[in-house]
């Protein structure tokens, strides 16, 4: 039997036993006993067990529907050429008879039992929970598929894992960001992150861990962002054009409308952002340079700033900085400063 915390490849290799024995009608009472103690000890197990029952039948409808004539493919009395140039027709076959030898019975059998034998083999690894971390170096954005065909984008400085089953599909974003466009699977698709539950609905979405808030955009079909824990309560409902920022610290949630460009740009290694915090931009420049724009103080981090550079052009970053009347950069060896510009008495402000 299966106690708590067991590993769920356990619970799903358990529930093929139990339903084998079932279909070869092979328990006893004490068994049954056993089998229902077993379904009734977690909702996984029953879960699992269901499932593995519905991959059995399709593949029983599956192999039924095979237009397949065992019979036909060993029969020994199929007509064979003579030799020389005379045809041998076969002759007319009497009615079969009513009890078939048991020796014509045991091969088509055998190869029927063998067909479904390897057909829900087949079927059972590919429902085997099937686990993997994917994670991309600094400076280094990637593009990888998921065993569902679902595309993954994931950000320089990110990490996730992936866990699929023969009834989920999640995911869990430890850090940075990742976009989603998800494949079509009768499994719901969800990402972790940051105490929250995104649940894909037919969607393209990003993830984007930030300093002090997710941010979660969409940019076809719709979202649903629930709290992790609890009951899940539900923080927002998105559809394509609309993002939210979901505050850390107690799940506040402000939705706006935002563009499929400023969503998927990164993709492309540009940096969009539009009414961002300057230590924001600063992080999503600094996943993809060597050189770091370095924020010097909280007034010049907390400005909120709109723009669309390329994330590898460091000298079109300064010169949009430079271009904002309260701010001010500074260029050493390996980073770009940038700080608010300081006031003299009479109004007038000093690099």
């Amino acid at each position: 039997m299966t106690e708590p915390g067991d590993h769920p490849a356990r619970i799903t290799q358990e529930a093929a036993h139990w339903h084998a024995l079932q279909r070869q009608d092979r328990l006893s009472t004490a068994q049954q006993a056993r089998f229902m103690d077993w379904l009734a000890a977690s909702p996984e197990h029953l879960r699992e067990y269901l499932a593995i029952a519905r991959v059995a039948g399709e593949l029983g409808d599956l192999l039924r529907a095979m237009p397949i004539d065992l019979e036909a493919l060993i029969d020994d009395e199929a007509p064979r050429a003579a030799p020389g140039n005379v045809v041998v027709l076969p002759a007319r076959r009497p009615p079969p008879p009513k009890t078939v030898p048991r020796r014509r019975m045991r091969l088509p059998r055998f190869a029927a039992a063998a067909v479904a034998l390897l057909a829900l083999g087949i079927g059972m690894h590919l429902a085997w929970p099937r686990s993997a971390h994917y994670a991309a170096p600094h400076g280094a954005p990637r593009s990888f598929e998921l065993p569902d065909g679902t595309v993954v984008h994931l950000n320089a400085e990110s990490a996730l894992s992936m866990r699929f089953s023969l009834l989920h599909r999640r995911i869990e974003l430890a850090r940075g960001q990742a976009s989603f466009v998800v494949a079509d699977d009768r499994r719901p698709f969800a990402v972790h992150a940051a105490g929250l539950q995104v649940r894909d609905i037919g969607t393209t979405f990003d993830v984007s861990l930030q300093r002090e808030q997710a941010r979660i955009g969409v940019a076809e079909g719709r979202v649903r962002i629930v709290a992790a824990a609890g009951e899940g309560r539900l923080l927002a409902d998105l559809r394509a054009g609309q993002s939210a920022r979901v505050d850390y610290r107690d799940q506040a949630v402000s939705v706006s409308h935002e563009d499929v460009e400023t969503m998927t740009g990164w993709w492309t290694r540009r940096v969009v952002f539009r009414d961002m915090p300057l230590r924001d931009v600063a992080d999503a420049f600094n996943r993809l340079n060597r050189v770091h724009l370095h924020v010097e103080d909280a007034a010049a981090g907390e400005l909120r700033l709109t723009g669309n550079l390329s994330g590898d052009d460091l000298e079109s970053l300064r010169a949009f900085l430079d271009g904002q009347p309260t701010l001010r950069t500074t260029l050493s060896a390996d980073r770009i400063g940038v700080g608010t510009r300081r006031r003299v008495p009479g109004g007038v402000q000093r690099k």
